[in-house]
């Protein structure tokens, strides 16, 4: 009996809860490490020049640390977060941290490009468990609104050190040299590792178990469909091109490996299906894909991705190879972008009282899709025009509501003791959301710039077929107007037939270009239905039920 009941009182309404306020000091490393992470990656293209220079070797070879990085990540993350679970997600934060610290002097101290590419294996495989420790630690740190806004600042921390990256990197490349840039690696590493003694500990379960048949069934799945997707460009999407280190019967390899790829992939969730119902311990536990609204996030996050990855690929690759011009230009660029990016994904969470998922998902993509069928008809070949600006900005607005909107949507649905499992899945789709939307653009541009060129050349009666044997002008890959002039002074061709060249290869650049951006808005609008599905709810905290038996 209540004590109103006894005393005769009239019970009074019960008072709405408080939030409990924590201090950000611990989010502070957190958001440092996902820095940390995002600066290492948008550092070593900055690096590549210096790198090559230094080293004395050819640019592919000094690309594989990019490379290497990628499919340590991708392929240990979901081990990572099970190291985490059995080891203690505090513990293995500050260990991984340290190692990272250690690939950052591997890759200052390096004598060649085999100690280079083997400090970015070492960085891979710390942020293999550092990806999925962070949403782990976020549920342990952080409540309500706090958590909203801590998830949120994993996304801004994406934007504001691709930014820094390129800034500090091409200005330390520039004037001091390449290795001072992981200087900076260093330091943000050892800001991490200051600022994490403020962060909730707890004590990892000696009892779980990693399934190792798991690990290698996705780790090989992860990795074939990386190479596969980033090598369509190069060792051609059906027939072998020169580049392809081998064919199969004239096939290229790297439609073979994505189709591996995805039959391993298969046979992971097969397995891992089996396993939970056999009631031991699985490499992730499926039941956070469980709901459709679950699974729409993730395929938003996949498509939120790879539309990020094919801008980040289209900008530069029109802004420093068709226009000539440096790294720090393209930083310049997309300012405009990164910048909406961050403070988009840094404010959205304050839409979440008013709005629920599903609202802001559609909206977001409606943007996104917007903002791309604009620029496809505005856009030039100078990116610096206001109405491209306004494209960016728009696109940005899109995508960083997005990408908070989804990461939280599925660390909300999941209990706070699955939370490492949530960070694994988020991990292995943006990386294979990279690599899809860097080849999906790469391959479209080429094959639309391959079709436009060849049409052009056929109906240009100033270019006859015995100059276009002779620089395999309707074989060209994107140039700058400059380098198609060097090429065409090495032939028999006249001042006249060298412009009207030049013009075939502007025009067809910018069709390109606009065709490209037309499909990319296809592709963004794709997501609004799914997106339609994502919950109704307003986002909250994530839920810590009691943990079910065997997790």
């Amino acid at each position: 009996m209540s004590t109103s009941e006894t005393t005769g009182t009239t019970p009074t309404p019960a008072a709405t809860p408080v939030e409990e306020r924590r201090s950000w000091l611990p989010m502070v490393s957190l958001f440092l490490a996902q820095v940390l992470m995002s600066f290492n990656v948008a550092a070593l293209p900055v690096s590549l020049g210096g790198m090559v220079e230094d080293f004395g070797v050819p640019p592919t070879v000094v690309s594989s640390t990019i490379v290497v990085y990628g499919l340590v990540v991708a392929a240990l993350v979901m081990t990572g977060a099970k190291l985490g679970q059995r080891i203690g997600w505090v513990t293995v934060f500050r260990i991984t941290v340290g190692t990272f610290a250690g690939s950052a002097l591997l890759m200052i101290f390096s004598p060649t490009v085999g100690w280079a590419i083997a400090g970015q294996a070492v960085a891979g495989a710390s942020a293999a468990i550092i990806v999925p420790s962070l949403v782990a630690l976020i549920a342990e740190n952080y409540r309500g609104s706090q958590q909203a806004t801590a998830v949120g600042s994993l996304g801004s921390a994406r934007a504001v050190s691709g930014v820094s990256a390129f800034f500090i990197g091409g200005a330390l490349g520039t004037f001091v040299g390449w290795r001072p840039v992981f200087g900076v690696v260093l330091a943000l590493a050892v800001a991490v590792l200051a600022f994490s003694v403020r962060l909730r500990a707890d004590r990892g379960d000696p009892g779980v178990r990693i399934d190792l048949v798991a690990a290698a069934i996705i780790g090989a799945a992860v990795v074939l469909l990386t190479l596969g997707f980033n090598n369509l460009n190069a060792w051609g999407m059906f027939y072998a091109s020169p580049a392809a280190p081998f064919d199969l019967g004239g096939l290229s390899p790297a439609p073979v490996l994505v189709l591996t790829g995805l039959v391993l992939g298969q046979a992971f969730f097969a397995w891992t299906r089996r396993r939970t119902a056999a009631g031991r311990v699985p490499l992730v536990d499926l039941s956070v894909l469980a709901r459709a609204s679950e699974r729409a996030a993730v395929y938003a996050m996949f498509v939120v991705v790879a539309l990020e990855a094919a801008l980040n690929f289209t900008v530069p690759l029109y802004i420093q190879i068709v226009q000539g011009r440096t790294p720090f230009d393209t930083a310049l660029a997309m300012m405009p972008f990164n910048l909406t990016v961050f403070v988009t994904a840094t404010l959205v969470v304050r839409f979440y009282r008013r709005y629920p998922p599903r609202t802001i998902g559609v909206v977001g993509f409606a943007l996104t899709t917007a903002a791309l069928v604009w620029l496809s008809f505005v856009v030039t070949n100078n990116w610096e025009t206001l109405p491209t600006i306004l494209g960016l900005v728009v696109f940005g607005v899109g995508l960083g509501s997005l990408v908070t909107l989804v990461f939280n949507v599925l660390v909300t649905a999941a209990p706070k003791s699955l939370a490492g499992d949530v960070g694994s899945i988020r991990g292995t789709t943006q990386n294979l959301a990279s690599a899809v939307g860097t080849a999906l653009a790469g391959a479209l541009l080429v094959t639309i710039l391959s079709a436009n060129v060849g049409r052009a050349v056929v109906e240009n009666v100033e270019l006859p077929p015995a100059l276009v044997a002779q620089v395999d002008l309707d074989a060209v890959n994107f140039v700058s107007n400059d380098d198609l002039r060097t090429v065409l002074a090495g032939t028999d061709a006249t001042e006249r037939q060298v412009e009207a060249a030049v013009a075939v290869n502007e025009a067809a650049r910018l069709d390109a270009l606009r065709l490209g951006l037309l499909v990319l808005a296809g592709v963004s609008a794709t997501a609004i239905v799914p997106a339609s599905r994502l919950p109704r709810y307003r986002p909250g905290e994530i839920p810590d039920p009691a943990p079910a038996g065997g997790r």
